[in-house]
């Protein structure tokens, strides 16, 4: 059987990176294989919707690289992939569990719920759960009579369907990452299947589209594990155990100590992005940071988020997609929670940015000097800039400070080289340095070094405190590019002008 495996999230707000993860796991699982990969959305919760949700979702994935076969927006054999436009075919399925016995109806009103969870907890200081020990006192099909819940049926009453969960039987499924987990259905509830909006919960939807779309492989968060036994006795139920797809479930993603797992609150606050993409909350306006926005590669996002609880049992570190391809698998997914690293995430995407083409982070850079007003001679001038400048940039917004020295003459000039190089000689050793510079051809970098270490020579002076001030007064920085191929780059014009007009007092 050809491996189907699927995402699917719920367009209740930007994806997350957790949520990326698993679109990624299950992405590279799928391909491995030969196999189809399925974006489906799980909008049955409606009241939780949130407009523009479900385009960022799409997006962002697009952006990180990861592409579907199958889903919303381009379709396939067994669409449609949104919930809620296939919402006609889970009522018979509701309906068939009450007829097998497997389900029920429930009438009881949410305050009515409410009031038995406030007497539960002032007797007995527990919490109350809808169950094989409450059911029987409550109202429900299994406590009133056929032909009271018919009149209520047909009269329109607001009920659910819930699941009657067998009594004490231990439910088995083997995880492919946790291995075998056992459950005993005394320590689960009735859950809801069937709402009286007539939507699927999350729990009956998600087999019955998981069964129709043929998926063979469950792919997804820790966080869905206590749910698997429901999952499990559903197949059962609905007479589907034989097809039941195999179930994985992915470690959660921890926040950087380790203490809990990492949310989509704890983004900005924490000081990073949890988020692929920027997001703006269309009812608050609140926006929170993106990778994209932040200066990040998609490749090296990627690579980042794939060792987040997988690792390939070799040292090695840098994987572009193909290579993830090739070397995933499930069995060397980590059981335990993955800690964020931010430290982390910067050197992979500082290691990409470095073996980036010099004319695709020129491109960029011309980008950012054209949003800053900034003007630029020839396109090659600007991609040699990058060049100089890519092993020192960890973010692509990195690329115009450090390189605006090559497009502007410095007006601000770095007070920690002031302090520590500038002496009350240095201006007259700089000037001295400048008519040297004056006779020197530009045309070659090497020329300009041999010209700087015999003036070096000539007056006995040291490298460190000639060279620190000379990059001070032609770029502002105490630090940067090799100094004789920026004075190259910039041009003789450039550089004498800068090193006779200079004023360290701005």
């Amino acid at each position: 059987m050809s491996v189907r495996v699927r995402f699917a999230p719920s367009p209740t707000g930007p994806l997350h990176i957790g949520g990326v993860r698993t679109a990624l796991y299950n992405y590279l699982f799928a391909k491995q294989l030969g196999g189809t990969f399925i974006l489906r959305i799980e909008d049955t919760d409606q009241g939780r919707f949130v407009p523009g949700a479900e385009q960022y979702i799409i997006e962002a994935l697009s952006w990180c690289g990861i592409y579907f076969d199958e889903g919303v927006s381009i379709g396939g054999p067994y669409g449609p992939y949104r919930q809620s436009e296939r919402k006609e075919s889970y009522k018979p399925f509701a309906e068939q569990l009450v007829k097998d016995g497997h389900a029920y109806y429930a009438f009881d009103t949410a305050e009515e719920l409410e009031l038995r969870r406030t007497e539960e907890h002032k007797i007995s200081k527990g919490m109350f759960q809808y169950d094989g020990k409450t059911r029987l006192t409550l109202r429900n099909s299994l406590t009133l009579s056929e032909e009271e819940v018919r009149t209520r049926l047909e009269k329109g009453e607001q009920y659910v369907i819930r699941i009657k969960m067998p009594e004490n039987q231990e439910v088995r499924l083997t995880d492919l990452i946790r291995g075998e987990v056992v459950v005993n259905t005394t320590t689960l509830d009735d859950k809801v299947l069937f709402k009286s909006d007539g939507m699927p919960t999350y729990h009956l939807a998600n087999v019955v589209d998981d069964h129709e779309m043929k998926i063979t492989h469950v792919i997804r968060g820790e966080e869905w594990l206590p749910s698997a036994p429901l999952h499990v006795l559903l197949y059962r139920f609905l007479g589907w155990e034989n097809v039941m797809p195999a179930f994985a479930h992915l470690p959660l993603l921890l926040k950087p100590d380790g203490n809990g797992k990492l949310s989509k609150r704890d983004g900005d606050r924490l000081g990073f992005p949890v988020f692929p993409l920027r997001w703006t909350d269309p009812v608050t306006g609140e926006v929170s940071s993106g990778y994209r926005e932040a200066g990040y590669l998609p490749d090296a996002f990627i690579n980042f988020l794939a060792f987040l609880g997988w690792n390939p049992g070799t040292e090695q570190e840098i994987f572009d997609i193909e290579d993830l391809i090739q070397s995933f698998s499930l069995e060397r997914v980590n059981k335990a929670g993955a800690k964020f690293d931010l430290e982390k995430a910067r050197w992979f995407n500082q290691h990409y940015l470095k073996t980036k083409d010099d004319i695709i982070l020129g491109l960029l850079l011309r980008k950012q000097l054209d949003e800053a007003g900034i003007a630029w001679p020839a396109i090659e001038y600007v991609d040699h800039a990058a060049h100089l400048i890519k092993e020192r940039i960890v973010l692509i917004g990195d690329l115009l400070p450090q390189s605006l020295f090559f497009f502007l003459d410095p007006v601000t000039f770095d007070a920690e080289t002031i302090k520590k190089r500038w002496k009350p000689e240095t201006a007259e050793i700089i000037e001295n340095l400048r008519l040297v510079f004056e006779s020197t051809d530009f045309s070659h970098s090497d020329e300009l070094e041999t010209a700087f270490k015999n003036y070096l020579e000539t007056k006995n002076l040291g490298t460190a405190a000639v060279l620190s001030p000379l990059r001070l007064v032609v770029t502002g920085m105490g630090g940067g590019p090799g100094m004789f191929d920026i004075m190259h780059h910039i041009g003789k014009d450039a550089t004498l002008r800068r090193m006779k007009h200079y004023k360290l007092d701005n």
